[in-house]
């Protein structure tokens, strides 16, 4: 007579993982059929043989009503899956993992099954739905195939699959089905079988592990640097061959011994030691060689890492490094000596400055243009740790579109018609391990935005036309002279760029607004021009104070440079200074109906401004398209958003109407008026 089953669990996945062991081992010609609580179940469960996946699983069918007693039962205990079982052999011993169930039971069960094959090496945290607790600290879950169940915060999931019948479970099954006698072998063979399977695994990653292991020693021995990793309680796992060399130890099997018995420098093993010392250079000096050690925690591990370097090896390698840096030109030309200038604002911005060197924080610097914030850039570059490392600067105003992603990012042979053979290895490649000082940042598009965010975030870059992902380690300096908390409110920047850019915030002062260091900068900029002794009557100091410098330094360096040009005596006077004429105040300055009104208008949006008239002039529809072509060939060649971004800007001042269709640009009263005064 043939003979069917059923199987009652409590959710659909435990259901599959157990059927498909019950078919693994009856024979075919028994009925097995499968339902769980999670799906629902109709009507009463009666059948020749009733398993049951769990206590719980009873409890609810009594509490539902649905389970025929007169049915014969099984209970079932249940045992982890050994198919998965390797996968968490290697966590080191002492890890605290959660483990991940539907409910309390199994969750418990589950835990003791895992110590009593000898897994009890780890620190298990329960967890299930409903639990109370904090587990925000641990890292690593495993659980029996309950992957949702698992807190978002958790980094890695081991899912060991859903617990399976233990044998003597399987065994109690086929008694019940008059089938021990024909099955028992088969099912013993199939068990051993699942056992060697997994020993066999296990031995295979143990040879991956240990091949691996190998190639990593032969690295780490490979490195210039001596390397010592040790425990809180100084026991070693890592003294690489380099280390061994600089201290002069040929004892064997150091890995495992203590620090003091293999080091006798008491000063050293005092450093080595010492709790309270993390991220710190200390120099020693070990037979007769001058030795720096830094040493930091790394807490992952509860470990202490020690880097021991040799002084003059180490200057000879940045000498030559930077050397090969100067040569090709990726190299920061300034320091903060040549940041001149004693005032208040420009004092505190170099204090804020010097602080962020020591950080590897990304940085923003805002300033109007001509008031030096490359000059800070390549300053903080040559005070930081990354100062044998190379400075790159790109500018974005000064590139089309077009242009900018193969420059920044690089790109593969092929990628688009002209690429270079072999392809191209971008800005940020060739920072790897320095600076790259983006300029002008406002003027990105969108689509680069969300590049650069992904490259600040990840540390990582991808060429075009290419599938590798390169880890790239820079440190990204930005600068802008716009408002980019306005552009953020406008949506022509990404709030998401902005704050990360402004982890660190530098605010460079105009030249009006530090005026007292007007003196010492023109006697400066004297120095830079010639040798003679050159000094200013106090009239042109009066005059030159009184002028608002709207092109900042740069502005105050081309007078300068003007009146070392013109000058007849050593001793300068009125007559040796420009006119009016020379400077931007009457440019900024449109009087209309007796209200003045300042602009500062650079020399781009002037350039704007005239083509827009000329256009007009010769009876031409100013769009933005025919403005970006009118760029072409001049100082200033604008793509369609760099063109946009500025008549937004001119716009905002009332210099322009930007009218739609067959309309075009057209000036303003006022932008006419300023053409005028502007001496078009």
């Amino acid at each position: 007579m043939k003979k069917s089953i059923t199987l009652i669990t409590g959710s659909n996945h435990t259901k599959a993982v157990l059927l498909e062991q019950l078919m693994d081992y009856l024979p075919t010609d028994i009925e097995i059929k499968g339902y769980a609580f999670d799906e629902g179940i109709e009507g009463v469960i009666r059948d020749d043989l009733v398993i049951l996946s769990s206590e719980t699983v009873k409890e609810d069918l009594i509490n539902a009503n649905i389970f025929d007693y007169n049915c014969d039962l099984v209970i079932a205990k249940r045992t982890i899956n050994f198919d998965y079982i390797d996968k968490i052999v290697y966590l080191p011993v002492g890890t605290n993992v959660l483990f991940v169930n539907d409910s309390a039971e199994p969750t418990y069960d589950s835990i003791e099954v895992l110590k009593r094959i000898g897994f009890d090496y780890l620190n298990y945290i329960p967890f299930y739905p409903g639990l109370k607790g904090s587990f925000e600290d641990i890292k690593i879950a495993i659980t029996p195939g309950e992957v949702d169940k698992v807190p978002n915060h958790i980094e890695k999931v081991i899912d060991i699959k859903a617990r399976i019948f233990d044998f003597e479970t399987i065994i109690e099954i086929l008694k019940k089905l008059d089938l021990l006698d024909k099955r028992t072998n088969l099912y013993s063979q199939k068990y051993l079988k699942k056992i060697i399977d997994t020993a066999k695994r296990l031995s295979q990653s143990n040879i991956a592990v240990n091949e691996l292991n190998k190639h990593l020693s032969l690295v780490i021995d490979g490195l210039n640097d001596g390397i010592l990793l040790y425990d809180a309680n100084g026991r070693i796992s890592v003294f690489n061959e380099n280390l061994r060399k600089m201290l002069n130890i040929h004892q064997q099997n150091i890995v495992g011994k203590s620090i003091n018995s293999i080091i006798y420098n008491k000063s050293l093993v005092e450093f080595l030691g010492n709790e309270n010392v993390n991220y710190e250079d200390k120099f020693f000096t070990i037979n007769n060689t001058k030795i720096v050690v830094n040493r930091f925690y790394v807490s992952k591990d509860n470990s202490i890492v020690a880097v021991f370097k040799n002084v003059q090896e180490t200057i000879e390698i940045n000498d030559r490094l930077k050397r090969e840096f100067i040569k090709k030109g990726l190299y920061a030309k300034h320091c903060f000596t040549d940041i001149i200038g004693n005032s208040e604002k420009i004092a505190n911005a170099k204090t804020i400055a010097k602080k962020l060197s020591k950080s590897n924080l990304t940085i923003l610097i805002e300033g109007e243009s001509g008031t030096g914030k490359e000059l800070f850039a390549s300053s903080i570059h040559n005070e930081s740790g990354r100062k044998n490392g190379p400075f790159l600067a790109v500018n974005f105003s000064a590139l089309p579109d077009e242009l900018i992603e193969s420059e920044l990012f690089g790109y593969e042979e092929g990628a688009f018609t002209g690429a270079k053979k072999g392809g191209k290895a971008g800005l940020f490649e060739l920072a790897d391990g320095g600076t790259i000082f983006l300029d002008e940042i406002g003027d990105t598009t969108l689509k680069l935005q969300a590049r650069l965010l992904r490259v600040l975030q990840e540390k990582e870059v991808m060429r075009i036309g290419g599938t590798e992902i390169k880890p790239v380690d820079v440190r990204v300096i930005a600068a802008t002279n716009k408002n980019l908390s306005k552009m953020v409110q406008e949506r022509s920047f990404r709030e998401d760029l902005f704050y990360r850019l402004k982890m660190g915030y530098i605010n460079i002062p105009t030249l009006k607004e530090r005026k007292d260091d007007l003196k010492v900068l023109m006697e400066y900029f004297v120095r830079q021009e010639t040798n003679e002794d050159i000094t200013f009557s106090p009239e042109v100091f009066s005059v030159l104070y009184e002028y608002q410098w709207y092109g900042n330094i740069r502005e105050l360096k081309n007078t300068i440079m003007y009146i070392m040009a013109v000058k007849e005596e050593n001793y300068i006077t009125l007559k040796d200074i420009p006119n009016k004429g020379f400077f931007e105040q009457n440019i900024k300055e449109i009087v209309h109906e007796g209200e003045k009104q300042n602009f500062e208008l650079d020399d781009e949006l002037r350039t704007i401004l005239e083509i827009i008239h000329n256009l007009r002039e010769s009876g031409k529809i100013a769009g933005r398209e025919i403005i970006e072509k009118e760029t072409m060939g001049t100082t200033y060649e604008f793509t369609k958003y760099q063109v946009r971004n500025r008549l937004d800007k001119l716009e905002g001042m009332g210099l322009i109407i930007k009218k739609r269709g067959r309309h075009g640009t057209i000036l303003t009263e006022k932008g006419e008026r300023y053409l005028q005064l502007a001496g078009r």
